[in-house]
């Protein structure tokens, strides 16, 4: 079983930084595609930025692209994401997902979630 703890969360201004750390338990971390995905009020879950594979390339989604960085540390079984240039419809629950099969755009494709860490950007 593998789990998953997002931590980072908070209250920022426009043009402001945060970076979300994702701790995951399991001894097999470095097989899985990593993933992060955020949730608005009354919007769907979408995908942020992911890992395909450990050491694969990573990718990112347009509204992020240049403003927000994945990383992940094997030896310390821990994703992260770096946000910079934040904008308030930033504004979301962030997830960190764990995929078994290779990460994704698509969150029908991760087995494993967070809990969710809460980032709030101010106008």
């Amino acid at each position: 079983q593998v789990q998953l703890v997002e931590s980072g969360g908070g209250l920022v201004q426009a043009g402001g930084s945060l970076r979300l750390s994702c701790a995951v338990s399991g001894r097999t971390f470095s097989r899985y595609g990593m993933g992060w995905f955020r949730q608005a009020p009354g919007k769907e879950r979408e995908f942020v930025a992911g890992f395909m594979w450990s050491g694969g390339p990573t990718y990112y989604a347009d509204s992020v692209k240049g403003r927000f960085t994945i990383a992940r540390d094997n030896a310390e079984n821990t994703v992260y994401l770096q946000m910079s240039s934040l904008k308030p419809e930033d504004t979301a629950v962030y997830y960190c997902a764990a995929a078994s099969g290779g990460g994704s755009r698509y969150r029908e494709m991760y087995d494993y979630w967070g809990q969710g860490t809460q980032v709030t950007v101010s106008s």
